[in-house]
């Protein structure tokens, strides 16, 4: 019996779980994508909607998704295996304290002013880089200071957006 018949006599089956489940998580985050972007104009290709960004990328989404289910009926791969909570924690932690710390906030008693690009972009770096297993404080420091000048730079400067970059101690 060749490969191919025992293939044929198997059937459909899932042969990368990891991969089937990444590919219907992609599927879902489209869906939800598309309902949340329903109402927004389209536009045109000569005069862009707000609606056509989020709607593109949940196409996108949606076939990069299709191909990896489908993918994984045909290739193996990997067995689903547990989430890694370290990094759930600290990135989306560090993208809360980067929300909290650009434009400042007030909890009841505690009043944090704005820090700006200046000090929100490394701390989301710093804060982030704890999600690796590899965590080496020298090269992520280096690395926070690079992103943080070059976000500085292309944000502020190059887009002209109106981020704060440092209000406490520049003014700006």
């Amino acid at each position: 019996m060749s490969l191919n018949q025992i293939e044929k006599a198997q059937g459909v089956r899932v042969r990368s779980s990891q991969d089937l489940a990444a590919g219907l998580f992609m599927i879902l985050l489209a869906g939800i994508a598309m309902v949340m972007s329903w109402e927004l104009p389209m536009g045109t290709l000569r005069q862009l909607g707000p609606g056509m960004l989020p709607k593109s990328f949940a196409v996108i989404c949606a076939f990069l998704g299709a191909l990896l289910v489908l993918s994984s009926l045909r290739f193996e791969g990997e067995a689903l295996s547990g989430w890694s909570w370290r990094g759930v924690f600290f990135v989306l932690g560090a993208a809360c304290v980067f929300a909290l710390c650009i434009r400042g906030f007030d909890i009841g008693p505690i009043h944090v002013p704005q820090l700006g690009l200046a000090v929100a972009g490394p701390l989301v770096i710093l804060i982030s880089g704890l999600a690796a297993d590899d965590f080496r404080p020298k090269e992520l420091v280096i690395f926070a200071v690079a992103m943080s000048t070059a976000c500085a730079l292309l944000f502020k400067y190059a887009l002209s957006l109106p981020i704060p970059l440092a209000p406490w101690l520049l003014g700006i």
